[in-house]
């Protein structure tokens, strides 16, 4: 039995503050379903530029019911997802919501966002399990809201940046791409990173790779989709063990982190690369202190880094677990153990930082 040696006055102002933040938290992660949900049934998609709608007009449109979809549509209101006229009884789409949550081309797209954290919740028994024996949850164990909307997370951000701004901070390495390069893409997942590649430089090959190989199947499937066939190829393999060699690029997304072993990794890049290849490593924005990360960014990571990230990299050999908030400091670290001389920050984005590392 434990005694409390010092009584602690409680502020009763602050504790009720604190109450009711936790009440906001609670609506914040159902509305994390909700808009899972809305993204599902087309709700969104129905009230984007249709203006005023009632309940019952939005439910004709997307084939639902009206009765989940007028409670739906109160609990957006009390979000200030959707806005609300008590006089009409409609509900409207503000324009900047719509371009959020309709728009897959828009850098601000947020749907796999809140897929990819409904389904860490969703697994979160698992991981509860996991952190009291210390074992390791994988990224192929968990549900398919996770692989699904860990690419639809990522690919907005992608398609806005890798071709316009990350890879020209490279150097030197957009004039290969355009001669023509081999690119392996280590961790793919979807195929997301390598199509969007192949894509803007039809002179190069590309080779994607991924331990899971549910994800290649989803990758090949989509470069068949998109014409890439012959010149995009997809493997499952781990980081350490991708095939080929003298590539003048590879590219990792947002996956070096958690590999269970980073620097065995960075070693099999560097024996795969030519003498004058690139790696480019995408990681999340994180400073080096846990102070530089205590913001919205850093405390969405590094909840994903406790349910996703850190649990798979305990599953595999050695298990480093980094963690999403690893920081550029220990990037480095793991870099030039991975036998490489140079390295630098080239460019960066409120979610993003990105390295270049050389030979």
């Amino acid at each position: 039995m434990s005694t409390i040696e010092h009584a602690v006055e409680i502020d009763g102002d602050k504790l009720m503050q604190f109450v009711f933040r936790a009440v906001d938290e609670v609506g914040a992660t159902l509305n994390t379903a909700l808009v899972v949900m809305g993204d599902k049934l087309g709700l969104y998609r129905a009230l984007a530029g249709a203006g005023p709608l009632a309940p019952a007009e939005l439910a004709q449109r997307t084939g639902n019911a009206e009765r989940y979809v007028r409670e739906w549509l109160n609990a957006q209101a009390a979000g200030g997802y959707v806005a609300y006229d008590p006089d009409s009884g409609r509900y409207t789409l503000p324009p900047e919501q719509a371009v959020a949550l309709t728009d897959p081309d828009s850098p601000a797209y947020l749907p796999g966002f809140f897929q990819i954290a409904l389904g860490s919740v969703l697994d979160s028994p698992e991981i509860i399990q996991a952190a009291a024996s210390g074992t390791g949850f994988g990224w192929h164990e968990h549900v398919h809201d996770v692989h699904e909307g860990c690419e639809r997370f990522f690919r907005p951000g992608y398609n806005a940046n890798l071709v316009a701004g990350w890879l020209p901070a490279l150097d030197g390495v957009v004039a290969k791409l355009e001669r023509g390069a081999l690119v392996a893409d280590v961790g793919c997942g979807y195929g997301a990173s390598t199509i969007l590649m192949a894509q803007a430089f039809p002179n190069s090959a590309f080779t994607g790779s991924d331990y899971h190989s549910g994800s290649i199947d989803a990758a090949r499937h989509r470069a068949q989709e998109a014409g890439l066939a012959a010149r995009v190829r997809f493997e499952t393999a781990p980081a350490a063990a991708y095939s080929g060699t003298a590539y003048d690029l590879v590219t990792m997304f947002d996956c070096l982190h958690d590999m269970g072993d980073p620097v065995g990794a960075a070693r099999h890049v560097h024996s795969t690369l030519n003498p004058d290849g690139t790696w480019m490593i995408v990681e999340p924005h994180a400073g080096d202190r846990v102070e530089d990360n205590l913001n919205p960014v850093g405390r969405a990571y590094y909840a994903f880094s406790t349910l996703l990230c850190t649990p798979a990299s305990l599953s595999q050999d050695v298990g480093l677990a980094l963690g999403a908030q690893a920081g550029e400091a220990r990037i480095r670290d793991v870099v030039t153990a991975g036998g490489f001389t140079r390295f630098r920050r080239v460019a960066e984005t409120p979610f993003n930082l990105v390295f270049e590392a050389r030979p």
